[in-house]
């Protein structure tokens, strides 16, 4: 049912898998022995982690394993990946593409666009569009449904993914990731000035045991899983700041959560509180301006600028940078102007 090791990736939400009305004439049992009787292919051990991480709710509230199920309890079961669904329907949905050989591609994708297909999001994704425009892409063990993908990044986060076309260019660059040799570099708008304009963030991060939406900071224990991120400052703008930053590890949201936990989250970005305003005045024009900084990009200012790795077959090094998207630009643009002019 669960395995943790298998979500190490950018996802936002939890996918309802199993919706359960409690029969009127249900004696009460135990909620672990009840799922493992209603639901295939899965073991108790698995169903109690579940109901561990907060995956199984009983009339909307988190239970413990020991829970007696009652006559007309309503038990739902959500899990960070979707149902499985591995019929893809092709879109022709324009991609843009900056590189393109047999065996990989490297696209740009814009905001808003999911990687793919998921509940609530069944069209009108990267992978929806793949379809479209490839036959027959490769897929990694246990990850149907996802043909190309070796990694992912938000819905609302722009910028470079590389897409697998043969199996082998799949093996080599998963094992890329897997090793964390793969060269991410991101560039971030966020609240205030860093007191340490470059550094580096080792901190532990995981999903929120309150709330499964979010990736939190785990700081000196053994809770959640190694995080690397290495920043610097490249600009500052009295309330925000334009950072880069180099993933060593790729965790769920980690540029969003460690810049949470120092202090700086990202400009925009709604899940982690950098929607609202952190630093400056409280004039009214002031509140305006940042309100119309929101308006323009209405998502987290984060982009992937630039990928490197190695070719799978070539061996060649291979290095891919992109601009920054309208919606950046603009929002940097009203920054640099709001700075020089006041």
């Amino acid at each position: 049912m669960y395995d943790e090791d298998k979500f190490d990736q950018e996802s936002d939400e939890l996918f309802e898998h199993h919706r359960i009305q409690v029969d009127a004439g249900q004696q009460a049992l135990r909620i672990d022995k009840f799922l493992f009787e209603r639901i295939s292919n899965t073991t108790r051990n698995k169903i109690q982690g579940a109901i561990k991480m907060g995956f199984v709710l009983v009339n909307d509230q988190r239970i413990k394993s020991n829970y007696k199920v009652r006559a007309n309890d309503v038990v739902v079961v959500s899990l960070p990946e979707p149902p499985r669904e591995t019929e893809i329907v092709p879109e022709n949905i324009p991609l843009d593409i900056l590189y393109e050989d047999d065996h990989l591609l490297v696209v740009n994708k814009p905001a808003g666009m999911v990687v793919h297909p998921a509940y609530q999001n069944w069209s009108g994704t990267l992978v929806n569009a793949l379809a479209y425009h490839f036959a027959r892409l490769p897929e990694l063990p246990s990850n149907e449904g996802r043909p190309g993908l070796v990694h992912r990044i938000d819905k609302d986060t722009s910028g470079l993914l590389v897409i697998a076309k043969s199996e082998e260019a799949m093996t080599g660059l998963a094992k890329q990731f897997f090793d964390h040799s793969i060269e991410r570099t991101y560039w971030a708008l966020v609240w205030g000035e860093l007191k340490d304009k470059s550094g580096t963030i080792r901190v532990n991060i995981g999903r929120s045991p309150k709330d499964r939406k979010l990736t939190i900071a785990f700081p000196g224990g053994d809770m959640g899983r190694h995080a690397i991120t290495h920043y610097k400052t490249l600009k500052e703008l009295r309330y925000v700041s334009l950072i880069k930053c180099n993933l060593e590890t790729g965790r769920t949201h980690q540029i969003r959560a460690h810049m949470k936990y120092i202090g700086h989250p990202l400009f925009g970005d709604a899940t982690y509180g950098g929607d609202r305003i952190l630093r400056g005045t409280r004039f009214s024009k002031y509140k305006s301006f940042v309100e119309n900084c929101f308006k323009i990009m209405p998502r987290q200012a984060l982009h992937a600028k630039s990928l490197g790795f190695i070719h799978p077959i070539s061996e060649k090094q291979m290095n891919f940078e992109c601009g920054l998207p309208e919606d950046f630009v603009e929002v940097l643009a009203k920054w640099e102007n709001y700075v020089h002019y006041t």
